[in-house]
């Protein structure tokens, strides 16, 4: 008798199983993107790189430039945990391996490394704690535009005030002093409660970017793209401001 076969009741059989035809698209008859600005002006030039003393101060964070020599041991223990580098790769062994990258990035044109430091106590840490790094990273003069990245942060602090805080002064910093037209924001698939994090910003989803990055692990990723441009920062301080309000 075949496995799932049933012959009491006259020999009713199981109803066959329709398979789902998914239709192919059309590729000859794709509808092109329109452009969202018809009429435009000449956008200015980004200013760029970030002055090594610049300092943006919140209400709860402070943010500076990273000292790859002062500052690797205070981020390595801060950062030194396994659910912060579950999707970033390149996790440093110790101080000297941290020092190493931000030195690294240190001399790449297009990069600026940022140190979190708190303001005031907050999730059981005192003023001056170090709490994190971000980046504003492939940033292109000619273009003005700049991506913020390689985020990461104790876990003391997520779902702080921390992040929305250093976002808001990073995107203010980003369009209001350095002229950027555009900030986009990447992450894994698999990182969910990073795209949340970033869609709670306002910034925009644009679309997955497909096998697209190597996991530590070997695996390859598909990349969340997000984005601020220039006319929507208004109405993105807007939300992130009320947001730390509440």
């Amino acid at each position: 008798m075949t496995c799932g076969a049933n012959t009491a009741g006259g020999g009713r059989r199981r109803p066959s199983i329709v398979p789902v035809v998914h239709q192919t698209p059309d590729l000859d008859r794709f509808d092109p993107v329109r452009d969202p600005r018809p009429v435009d002006e000449p956008w200015p030039r980004l200013t760029w790189p970030v002055p090594a003393e610049t300092e943006l101060t919140g209400e709860v964070v402070r943010l500076n430039p990273v000292d790859p020599a002062a500052d690797a041991a205070d981020l390595f223990r801060a950062l030194d945990d396994d659910a912060v580098w579950a999707y970033v790769p390149g996790r440093p062994c110790d101080p000297r391996g941290f020092e190493e990258i931000l030195r690294s990035r240190h001399v790449q044109p297009e990069w600026n490394t940022w140190i979190v430091r708190t303001r005031c106590a907050i999730a059981g840490l005192p003023a001056g704690a170090v709490v994190g790094t971000t980046s504003f990273l492939d940033a292109s003069a000619h273009d003005a535009r700049l991506e913020i990245g390689y985020t990461l942060y104790t876990p003391a602090v997520w779902s702080s005030a921390v992040n929305p805080e250093t976002k808001l002064l990073l995107l203010g910093y980003a369009f209001d002093t350095l002229r950027a037209g555009r900030v986009q924001l990447k992450t894994d698939a698999r990182n969910h409660r990073s795209q949340q994090a970033i869609a709670r910003l306002g910034a925009q989803y644009e679309g997955t970017l497909r096998r697209h990055f190597r996991r530590p692990d070997g695996t390859v990723r598909d990349t969340v793209m997000f984005s601020v441009i220039a006319e929507d920062w208004p109405d993105v301080r807007q939300r992130l401001t009320s947001r730390l309000q509440n």
